[in-house]
């Protein structure tokens, strides 16, 4: 076994190891994962500037791809009371617009999606989802 491939191995078991005691969303682990990689490469890789780029592409490549395939569940904040704010655009059934609210512009999508909001109506604010506010119109509310 070369010089290089045990690195690479010692390297990997570092990295996989210290994801057990600094959570890092499973990136230490992934380019732990990536090293036992370029550890196999390196058996017929000499080049240790070829493998260290290997390493770099694997670590990035598995990453983004966890990443678009393994998404963590959206956080949904609730408001405590329902709060007033204004509709600058209008807001199409099932569609997002733009609020007013806190004096800043807001993403804003409609609880009901059949419902059809106009621009410079009040509405109320039920609760947020990422950066889009889930809005009700106060007619609606009130009648």
């Amino acid at each position: 076994m070369a010089f290089t491939t045990l690195i690479w191995l010692i390297a990997g078991a570092c990295l996989c190891l210290s994801e057990l005691f600094i959570p890092t969303a499973f990136v230490a682990f992934l380019m732990g994962i990536s090293a036992f990689l370029v550890a196999l490469l390196s058996l017929v890789l000499s080049n240790l500037w070829l493998q260290a780029l290997c390493w770099l592409l694997f670590s990035t490549s598995l990453i983004v791809l966890t990443r678009k395939y393994i998404s963590l569940p959206r956080r949904k904040s609730r408001i405590r009371d329902a709060i007033l704010a204004e509709t600058i655009t209008e807001i199409p059934p099932g569609k997002t617009g733009r609020v007013l609210y806190e004096g800043n512009s807001w993403q804003a999508r409609c609880d009901d999606e059949q419902t059809f909001i106009p621009a410079e109506q009040r509405v109320y604010v039920l609760r947020r989802e990422g950066t889009t506010l889930i809005v009700m119109p106060e007619n609606l509310l009130h009648s």
